[in-house]
């Protein structure tokens, strides 16, 4: 048997005992290292689930799959991903794989950013596309993200922005490394980073003609290392989410749409200036 597994947002104990009694009978258990991180690292979760972890890394789960669901069809082997299973296409491939080879898989989900992002107030029916912030370069600067907020927002959408992780690799001498790709510690993004890069795209439009639907005033959400004992929120307009330091990774932002007035009152526990985000917020109220 196959088990993903869902680690939840925060430390250790987030895993569900479903979970738990899953990753103890396995004889061996990966865990996805790449696509979110959890507040503790590897020796934490292997203390608590009295187990050793194998760190799979995107290559492995990517190219190498076929070693993860190795003997699965005689044994139990887990597959621990922080947050929920499915918050990733990648994890699709492997069950695709494992049924592919007659290798019987369970789900065990758990909390995701997707809907633990409901603690900020605003209604999760009230979201529109997700979308992902990448980092730019002095040669890439794309924009597709921005026409989509744009869309969710002139539907009345909110929009859940997941921050990029840019993992910067170096190539080493074959003969030292045997070839191996040596990876330098992930660059995670920031709410006021990514705000910056919507605040330079919103002076993009104007200078080609367009009064984009997104302002320097338009109501955003920042959060930081949600489900965390340190967790953060911070709400405000577009600008002020440009210079707020909320910490740590992970963090997300939200550019909200037509709001109702309870998903106004539950913001404005978290507001950086009310008086500036009481003059905004009315503006998309239902």
């Amino acid at each position: 048997m196959l088990y993903l597994v869902g680690l939840g947002l925060g430390d250790a104990k987030d895993i569900t005992v479903k979970g738990l009694e899953a990753v103890r009978r396995c004889r061996r258990v990966y865990l996805e290292a790449y696509t979110s991180v959890l507040t503790v690292g590897k020796e934490a979760l292997e203390e608590f689930y009295g187990k050793e972890l194998i760190l799979a890394d995107r290559e492995t789960v990517e190219q190498e799959a076929d070693s993860i669901l190795k003997e699965a069809d005689v044994c139990d082997v887990a597959f621990l991903v922080v947050g929920d299973p499915f918050g990733a296409t990648t994890h699709s491939d492997l069950v695709l794989r494992a049924v592919k080879l007659g290798i019987p898989y369970k789900v065990i989900h758990n909390a995701s950013i997707m809907n633990a992002v409901g603690c900020c107030g605003l209604q999760l029916y009230n979201f529109g596309e997700t979308v992902s912030i990448v980092f730019w370069t002095d040669t890439w600067k794309p924009e597709s993200f921005f026409d989509k907020i744009e869309k969710n927002r002139q539907n009345g959408m909110h929009t859940l922005c997941l921050l990029g992780k840019q993992q910067l690799s170096q190539f080493l001498s074959y003969h030292i490394l045997q070839g191996r790709k040596i990876y330098e510690p992930p660059r995670y993004m920031s709410v006021s980073q990514a705000a910056e890069q919507l605040l330079a795209i919103i002076q993009n439009r104007r200078l080609q003609g367009a009064e984009p639907e997104i302002t320097e005033n338009t109501i955003c959400v920042g959060l930081a290392r949600v489900g965390a004992p340190d967790q953060k929120i911070a709400s405000g307009t577009l600008y002020q989410m440009s210079t707020v330091e909320l910490g740590g990774p992970l963090h997300s932002l939200i550019v909200t749409g037509t709001m109702h007035p309870l998903e106004l009152e539950m913001l404005k526990l978290f507001s950086v200036n009310s008086s500036s985000f009481e003059n905004n917020a009315f503006q998309r109220t239902t």
